[in-house]
């Protein structure tokens, strides 16, 4: 199964900040099952969707320069309310550190009346796939082309492209 967490990114400063939103619907997936009378968003997703938005960040400021980026550590986790369907989380990032291989976030989300679901400070890992073989170079070239069409959904250049 894979989760898209972010469904917009209203605003980021290359290099620095992002500010997205997630809209948690009933018809989620794992809903379903977390919990079936009181169904709520994982904690761990979401602290995925402060990560996926740090990855955006970091894709984004660095011209999709990594194709692959992974969670690589986590540090000081602090969960807050519940995050219930037919409400907004709104999910802000700011890089901290990097250097050629990793990036450092501080990461933090709260609900659409804002009251806090989650902060963390965490480390990404980008590589790309064309140092493990030969192979791995056009597999590189798809993610970036993949990466950069769903970038555009996210921040609406698609549409104002067709416009």
């Amino acid at each position: 199964m894979r989760f898209h967490l972010i469904d917009r990114v209203d605003a980021w400063e290359p290099g620095r900040s992002l500010r997205a939103a997630k809209f948690l619907t009933l018809g989620e997936e794992y809903l379903a099952d977390h919990f079936p009378r009181f169904p709520v968003m994982p904690g761990v997703l979401m602290l995925q969707a402060a990560v996926e938005a740090a990855g955006w960040l970091w894709r984004a400021s660095t011209a999709f320069a990594h194709p692959v980026v992974v969670l690589r550590e986590v540090k000081t986790v602090k969960y807050g309310t519940f995050m219930q369907p037919g409400r907004r989380m709104d999910v802000s990032v700011e890089l901290v550190g990097q250097d050629a291989a990793t990036a450092a976030f501080k990461g933090k989300a709260a609900d659409d009346a804002g009251r806090q679901t989650v902060s963390a400070q965490f480390t990404l890992r980008g590589y790309g796939l064309a140092d493990r073989g030969p192979a791995g170079a056009a597999a590189d070239e798809k993610l970036r082309e993949y990466y950069k069409a769903r970038w555009a959904l996210l921040t609406g250049e698609l549409t104002r492209e067709a416009r």
